[in-house]
């Protein structure tokens, strides 16, 4: 680099203090980058919610300044919100050939109104800018083509990881390119972004190949069906099962259209081998015995439980669970999924199939573990490190990892959303915030859900609603009809006959009082409404549903 640059500026909106949704914005003088545009999946308190986006605010008011979007692999949580990303701020794309593949699906279910350019690249691409030039490397994950972004600066560079683990049996697309990552680590790393899902796991994250050989074992084991939960774009355990299918002369059938386009694409462009005789339609089960059928299971947005859920209940159209089937877990929960996984296995059980879930010592993750973080901090040797993708926990057993292999604490700069990592004068500083956060998305609702929506959904789940409807003839200042009471989710009426007659006269001796002077507003009477049953209610029954009184004027 000749050019001297004279501000570095890094930004998580999103991927730093949770488990995905990561989006990082690389701020070089006058030029701006994003490194992914993933999104998140709803934690249990987000009632109704689809799925969660960072919140591109600052993004929309620099769009100007916005260089290109720089995705790292596949996955949901890298390139999830790509679409919604790309309705405000226009930007050309870059990413590995699968990736952008991938990327241009997410486009088709949510278009963009104006052209956008994508760019292919490989670790062997260069792409120049004013401020600064982007390479890039292969790194292992579990889906191919995943690629490390490194931009060139003055100062050294800047080096986004993103997901990746040291297998040394990763081979083909899956290869890590080791030479080049020590290449960039002895030309000099300024700042390395490196992702900690995995930094309070001890050891190396267990080889594939581990995994690989029990499913071979099993798919000639397991005197029926096999059932394998998998996450829609996991490639290399969709190519396992796939390989050893075929060698244990079973047929595969898919559930989940997100899994049948993953599996598209992947064949399509070279990245899955897939016999076509081995494939079968779900439709098609029937006419198979059931020690010849292996189906794969995932679910919408490739979340598998979704579709568990639905075949342990009966709701599925072509899928009942059988007391012979194996059902084989091959994912690890993400934080908040644990309960919902263990539901789904209590209930697999009672139907009387077999549960397999991960060996707890032998733990297949697409992350590193600490030893792989450790190799990778020894081989680019950082002058700083900015610990990313990780609760902020693991942010902190990433920091500790760091500092085990010699850096210094000052070295270190554990980010939250919005935080401002600025490199100027000399000084690397935290510089202030810009904002940062959550968009939830329901349905086509794009942030038109906030916390007070999600509050109200939260009371309406525990305590249910209370309706006081009344008619009021305002020139004869009395009550035309009414009130009448409604109630959903509260109290059964049948069975509380005296508290909702009770209620019933609460509410009309407010309203009288009311309307018995000269003037009187609706919004007064609403409110003493509400602040006289809520006070009765929760004395008679402890509880506090959502009071809504409609008043109607004859």
């Amino acid at each position: 680099m000749t050019k001297k640059n004279e501000v570095i500026r890094v930004i998580p909106l999103g991927g730093v203090g949770e488990i995905g949704k990561s989006m990082y914005v690389i701020e070089i003088d006058d030029e701006l980058f994003v490194v992914d545009s993933g999104l998140m999946f709803p934690e249990d308190e987000m009632l109704g919610i689809d799925i969660v986006i960072p919140d591109i605010s600052y993004l929309e008011e620099n769009k100007q300044r916005v260089k290109g979007i720089f995705l790292t692999h596949g996955h949901e949580d890298a390139i999830g919100s790509i679409a919604y990303v790309l309705q405000k701020v226009q930007a050309p794309v870059y990413g590995s050939k699968l990736t952008i593949a991938l990327a241009k699906e997410h486009l088709k279910e949510l278009p963009v109104p104006h052209p956008i350019k994508f760019f292919e690249v490989t670790n062997r691409s260069r792409m120049n800018f004013n401020s600064t030039y982007v390479t890039f490397f292969h790194v292992t994950h579990s889906i191919p083509d995943s690629l490390a972004i490194v931009f060139h600066t003055s100062e050294g560079a800047i080096v986004h990881t993103g997901e990746f683990k040291f297998d040394q049996a990763a081979k083909g697309k899956y290869k890590p390119d080791i030479a080049k990552m020590a290449q960039i680590g002895e030309e000099g790393v300024f700042i390395l972004l490196s992702e900690s899902t995995e930094a309070e796991r001890p050891g190396y994250t267990t080889s594939e190949t581990v995994i690989e050989e029990k499913l071979a074992k099993l798919f000639y084991s397991a005197p029926a069906r096999i059932l394998v939960a998998v996450y829609a774009s996991n490639f290399i355990r969709i190519q396992q099962v796939f390989t050893h299918a075929q060698e244990a002369n079973r047929k595969v059938a898919l559930i989940g259209k997100s899994l049948e386009k993953v599996i598209n694409i992947g064949v399509n462009l070279g990245y899955l081998t897939i016999d076509e005789d081995t494939l079968i339609p779900v439709q098609d089960i029937h006419k198979y015995n059931d020690e010849e059928l292996i189906i794969i299971v995932t679910g919408n947005q490739g979340e598998p439980l979704d579709a568990l859920d639905k075949i342990v209940k009966k709701q599925h159209r072509d899928i009942r669970i059988k007391n012979t089937d194996t059902i084989l877990i091959t994912f690890t929960p993400s934080p908040g999924m644990e309960i919902q996984i263990g539901n789904a296995m209590n209930n697999l059980a009672k139907a009387g199939a077999t549960v397999l879930t991960a060996d707890k010592k032998i733990h297949v993750s697409g992350h590193g573990s600490q030893e792989d973080l450790k190799f990778m901090l020894n081989i680019l040797k950082p002058k700083y490190l900015i610990p990313i993708q990780g609760e902020y926990r693991m942010l902190i057993a990433h920091s500790k990892i760091a500092q085990a292999v010699g850096m210094q604490k000052s070295q270190i700069f554990i980010a939250d959303k919005g935080d401002i990592v600025e490199y100027k004068s000399g000084k690397m500083r935290m510089s202030g915030r810009v904002q940062a956060g959550n968009v939830l998305i329901d349905g086509i609702g794009v942030g038109d859900v906030g916390n007070i929506v999600l509050r109200d959904r939260k009371l309406l789940s525990q305590d249910g609603i209370f309706i006081i409807v009344v008619t009021l003839n305002r020139a004869q200042k009395k009550i035309q009809s009414g009130p009448e009471i409604i109630s959903r989710g509260f109290v059964y009426v049948r069975e509380s006959e005296e508290l909702i007659v009770e209620a019933t006269e609460l509410a009309r001796g407010v309203i009288e009082k009311y309307v018995a002077k000269e003037t009187f507003e609706w919004t007064n009477i609403k409110q003493e409404i509400r602040d006289t049953l809520n006070a009765y209610l929760f004395q008679q029954t402890k509880r506090r549903p959502m009071i809504i009184p409609i008043i109607m004027e004859y």
